[in-house]
């Protein structure tokens, strides 16, 4: 049905015979009648978590407001609200959705309006807001298999949030009289958000569903400006942080009870968190003279298609720690485009005495958010803290920054608060999560989404219940050597704490000329303000490019230690610069790929460097950007994102967006 002839067949405004009040602040309340529907869709992939389609049958009638809440509306609850009208550009006028408003104020406004009027306000369970948008439809929108032009606001992914009106009601009604169902701003449900219960060979119908009995983040329907339309649909779930707040989510209201129906139960742990020891592990040192070089072994499997585990076909940006236990845990994106919602976090466990790792499963996932960007630190005093990346929608620009804590190994974690609430540039986490000797927490995080730009960082001073925000000029920096400014140069940056008290950090790109005209050099930073601010000199080591990315580390023995690339095997053959190693013999020898550097004076200088390789021929494959590639003596994996640990018994485990490599400081001292 084309738009004109959905708007001659039921009008804008339209309530098409259904009853409708008017309430005490303005609210257009539709009468929603009792009858059954067919809740989900069977899509797959990223859109899997609708299934199964099943039959849901509502048992009460209830009133749904025909428009969500607008500024004029939710203000007479929070007069103080007014001062968030027009942040990022949206959402100026008194009859708009109002939007930058969290679960937990969204309950809020309900009960007030529930207690001015006498009467039940609630939010509508998810259930309950699939029916009513679908209005006695099957077709992917209300309004068929398409969503005519009418509904249309900015459709469409942009790194830069487009500015569209966000006024109530402009849009066609459905066939029972709501408005904007379909876009505009997405909206708060009351449910916990988890897959929907099934119960194989057995009739999946349900009675006024109430959603899970809790969860992590709560449901959002409907879809919003500034996302591609399939978002849009009458069965795509979506789901946030409850204490988020931003410029796509608002909400609407019902009058009603609550369904007494019993919640189902909260999900299962996924496999990473099962069956976790939670046996302290004797940790038996390595040799500090014998050199140790373990087989390099993948640590990304694809599980099998029956699994329910939504692996994509790209998997990179690792992190990694140790566990109490002796298990390593290690996390990364799974998705089919970096830019993409549908990516998710996936960990896996080498566990303690075990020689290969368990096959991944779901981490963390904010539904329908791109989660760019993850670290894991082990505190030493049984903590395990996570830090992760949530966007709006997709690209991994405005970013907000969420953390858990675990004290058991892994196998639970608290529920992510918002570190950095604000979805904003220099939120794009790194997988550098340190701890300082002071015990304060420092969390690296690009400050632009772009090859360039720098990173800043993020300090927690009380074991991560509050962060300093970063430098906040705005002006993009000016890295020169000698300079200062308030960013590390380079994106991606690793850094550590010196001796003294400074930080110093590597980043990639905005790289340095270095002295006596040897080209462009990785750029080196040093703050001695704790990040405030950085003064910036060229590194010996050559540049940082795209798909690579470097680890900076102090080790258990003392040594710093920096591993990075020698070249990328994409660059221009003029950009590529030869990098020397010395063989036991003192003779100099070319090599290629990855490679390790240690400083034993705290960064003046690397006496130390080694190609990460034992010498022996074989095939890899180091997934992501990498792919495959020979190992050999002057062959090195030649890409890929790294990630680091050293365990208690002082063994070296270092991922790159595939494989795990194993090592110690002796094999590091020992020439080839």
């Amino acid at each position: 049905m084309n738009a004109l002839r959905w708007l001659l067949v039921f009008g804008i405004g339209s309530s098409v015979g259904y009853g409708q009040t008017v309430n005490s602040v303005g609210m257009r309340l539709i009468d929603i009648p009792v009858g059954s529907f067919y809740m989900g869709s069977e899509r797959d992939g990223e859109d899997g978590d609708e299934q199964p389609v099943h039959r849901v049958s509502i048992t009460k009638p209830f009133r749904m407001a025909a428009t969500e809440v607008t500024n004029a509306q939710y203000e007479a609850f929070d007069p103080a609200h007014r001062s968030l009208r027009g942040k990022r550009g949206f959402s100026t006028a008194d009859d708009e959705a109002v939007v930058f408003v969290s679960y937990p104020e969204a309950v809020a406004f309900c009960e007030w309006l529930s207690k001015k009027e006498g009467k039940p306000y609630r939010l509508p369970t998810e259930a309950e807001w699939e029916y009513a948008c679908r209005a006695g439809t099957v077709t992917d929108y209300s309004a068929g298999s398409r969503l005519p032009q009418a509904f249309h606001k900015n459709q469409k992914t942009d790194r830069d949030p487009v500015v569209v009106s966000l006024r109530v009601g402009q849009t066609p009604a459905n066939p029972w009289g709501l408005h904007d169902m379909h876009g505009n701003v997405e909206e708060w449900c009351a449910d916990w958000y988890g897959p929907y219960p099934t119960d194989s060979g057995r009739d999946q119908s349900q009675t006024d569903p109430v959603g899970r009995a809790s969860g992590l983040f709560r449901v959002t329907r409907g879809g919003s400006h500034g996302t591609p339309v399939r978002y849009l649909r009458s069965a795509n779930r979506q789901g946030m942080i409850p204490d988020d707040k931003n410029w796509i989510v608002g909400f609407r209201v019902v009058q009603g009870d609550l369904p007494a129906s019993k919640p189902a139960p909260a999900q299962p742990p996924a496999a990473n968190a099962r069956q976790v020891s939670q046996q302290v592990y004797r940790w038996q040192p390595v040799s500090a003279t014998q050199p140790v070089f373990l087989e390099p072994i993948r640590y990304v499997h694809k599980p099998d298609c029956d699994s329910g585990v939504p692996f994509f076909g790209h998997n990179h940006c690792p992190a990694l720690t140790w566990c109490p236990n002796g298990d390593l845990l290690a996390a990364w994106f799974s998705t089919n485009e970096e830019s993409g919602r549908e990516m998710t976090i996936l960990a896996s466990r080498l566990r303690a005495g075990q020689t290969q790792w368990d096959v991944p499963s779901e981490f963390f996932k904010v539904p329908d958010r791109n989660m760019t960007g993850t670290a894991l630190l082990n505190d030493g005093k049984g903590t395990i803290y996570h830090t992760n990346g949530v966007e709006v929608d997709g690209d991994w620009q405005d970013l907000a920054v969420a953390l858990r804590e675990s004290h058991d190994n892994g196998a639970t974690w608290s529920a992510p608060v918002l570190a950095a609430p604000e979805h904003d540039k220099r939120h794009q986490v790194i997988a550098g999560l340190l701890q300082t000797r002071e015990g304060w927490l420092i969390q690296p995080g690009d400050a632009d989404p772009g090859p360039t730009g720098g990173t800043a960082v993020w300090v927690s001073r009380d074991k991560g219940k509050s962060w300093s925000a970063p430098y906040t000029d705005r002006k993009k920096p000016d890295f020169r050597v000698g300079a200062t400014g308030g960013l590390i140069a380079g994106i991606h940056a690793g850094v550590v704490q010196l001796k003294d008290g400074r930080l110093m950090a590597f980043g990639r790109k905005d790289d340095l000329p270095g002295p006596d005209s040897v080209g462009l050099r990785m750029p080196m930073s040093i703050s001695a303000d704790m990040g405030k601010s950085w003064t910036y000199s060229a590194s010996e080591f050559p540049p940082v490019w795209s798909g690579q990315r470097l680890i900076l580390t102090r080790l258990n023995e003392g040594p710093i230690l920096l591993i990075s690339f020698t070249h990328h095997p994409d660059a221009p053959a003029e950009e590529r610069k030869d990098m020397l190693f010395f063989d036991g013999q003192g003779k100099a020898v070319k090599g290629y790929g990855m490679y390790a550097a240690l400083s034993f004076d705290e960064g003046k200088t690397w006496p130390v460097k080694k190609l990460l390789t034992d010498g022996r021929e074989r095939y890899l494959n180091g997934g992501a950007w990498t792919g495959a590639f020979m190992m050999d003596a002057t062959h090195a994996e030649p890409k890929g994102y790294l990630a680091i640990t050293q365990s208690p018994d002082n063994l070296i485990h270092l991922v790159s967006s595939s494989m795990h490599y194993r090592f110690n400081l002796a094999w590091l001292m020992k020439k080839p």
